[in-house]
C-alpha cells in the first residue's frame, strides 16, 4: 500500500508517504502541502477501498465456494453483480433522459438496490418448500436471475440511442475505483471487518461442510441456519462493494484456490489469508490500472483478468494432472 500510495503521475518517494502518513496520525514531521494533498486526500481512500474490495470479494469467495462444493463460485455467481449493472444501467441511461443530471451517488444507490432485489429473486427461486436452501438450486437460481439481468443490460443500452451513456455503462462494468472518497472508503473498510469478524465464527462450521452436509449434521452444524446466513451476508457484502466499485471479477475466484493450494483447506487460516492476498491482489492491479498507460486510465476489471485467467488456467490444468 505504501509503494501504491507513491505511484502515479506526480511520482512520490516512499519516505515521502511515511513521512506523510506519520504527521496525519500526529507526528511533528513537516511535510510539502503538495505531497501531502495527492497521498492522503487523492490517493489514500483509493488504496484502501481497493484493500477492502479485495478482501471482500476474495472472502466471499471463499464461503461460496465452500458452501455449495462448486470450485468455479465466486461472489458473482448468485447474480448480484448483475442486479447491480441493472441498477447501475437504469440510472446512467434512463436517469439521464429524465432528470439530465446523473451523479455518482444515485449510480451507487441503484447499483445496491439492483443488487438485493437480485438477491430475494434468487432467494425466492431457491428455496424449497420445507424452507431449505439446496446449494445446486441456488446456483442454478443465481444464473438465470444473472441472464436475465445481463439481457436487460444489454437491451437498455442498445436502445437508448447515447453514446455517452453507453461508455459510462462500459466502464462500470468493468469495474473502477476511481470514484472512491474518504467517505466510500471508510464504509467499505467498515462492511468488511465486520464482514470477517461475522464469518470468521463461522470457520468450525465451513470445514464441517467440506465433508458433505450429512456429516456437518452429525457434527452438530445446522445445515439450514447457517447456510442462509452465510449466503445472504455475503450477497449484502458483495452488493455493497459492487456497488461502490462495479463488477470486478476473478479475485473471489482465484485467491481462494491459491491460498489453499499453500496453506491448506482450514478456514481459521484459509479465511484471513484469503482477504489478506485478495487485498494485496486488488491494490497491485489498481495501481496497474492508473499507472500502465499515460493520461488514462485501465477498467481495474480487464487488469484483473489479465492475471486471473491464466492463473486459473494454470489451476485446471494442475487439477488434471492430480486426477
Amino acid at each position: 500500500m505504501i509503494l501504491a500510495l507513491g505511484i502515479g503521475a506526480v511520482a512520490i518517494p516512499s519516505g515521502t508517504v511515511i513521512d506523510v502518513l506519520g504527521q496525519r496520525f500526529g507526528l511533528d514531521i513537516d511535510v510539502a502541502l503538495l505531497d501531502d494533498q495527492i497521498v492522503w486526500q487523492l490517493r489514500m481512500p483509493r488504496v484502501l477501498g481497493a484493500a477492502a474490495t479485495g478482501a471482500g470479494l476474495a472472502i466471499c469467495g471463499a464461503v461460496l465456494q465452500s458452501l455449495t462444493r462448486n470450485d468455479l463460485a465466486d461472489p458473482y455467481l448468485l447474480g448480484i453483480s448483475g442486479g447491480a449493472a441493472v441498477g447501475a444501467v437504469s440510472v446512467i441511461v434512463l436517469g439521464a433522459s429524465v432528470v439530465g443530471l446523473i451523479s455518482a451517488t444515485m449510480i451507487t444507490l441503484g447499483a445496491f438496490v439492483g443488487a438485493l432485489v437480485a438477491l430475494v429473486l434468487v432467494l425466492v427461486l431457491a428455496t424449497g418448500r420445507s424452507g431449505a436452501l439446496p446449494p445446486s438450486r441456488t446456483v442454478l437460481a443465481g444464473v438465470a436471475v444473472g441472464q436475465i439481468c445481463a439481457a436487460y443490460t444489454s437491451f437498455v443500452v442498445i436502445t437508448s440511442g447515447d453514446r455517452d451513456a453507453a461508455r459510462r455503462v462500459l466502464s462500470w462494468t468493468l469495474g473502477s475505483l476511481a470514484g472512491v472518497r474518504w467517505e466510500s472508503a471508510a464504509f467499505l473498510c467498515a462492511a468488511v471487518l465486520v464482514a470477517v469478524a461475522v464469518i470468521m465464527a463461522f470457520a468450525s462450521d465451513l470445514d464441517a461442510f467440506a465433508f458433505g452436509e450429512s456429516s456437518a449434521g452429525s457434527l452438530g452444524v445446522s445445515i439450514t441456519a447457517t447456510r442462509w446466513t452465510l449466503l445472504v451476508g455475503t450477497a449484502l457484502l458483495t452488493a455493497s462493494l459492487v456497488a461502490f466499485t462495479g463488477a470486478i471479477g476473478f479475485v473471489g475466484l482465484v485467491v481462494p484456490h491459491l491460498i489453499r493450494l499453500v496453506w491448506g483447506p482450514s478456514h481459521r487460516r484459509l479465511l484471513p489469508l484469503s482477504a489478506l492476498a485478495g487485498a494485496v491482489l486488488l491494490v497491485v492491479a489498481d495501481t496497474l490500472a492508473r499507472s500502465l498507460v499515460s493520461g488514462q486510465e485501465i477498467p481495474i476489471g480487464v487488469v484483473t483478468a489479465v492475471v486471473g485467467a491464466p492463473v486459473f488456467a494454470w489451476l485446471l490444468r494442475r487439477a488434471g494432472r492430480d486426477s
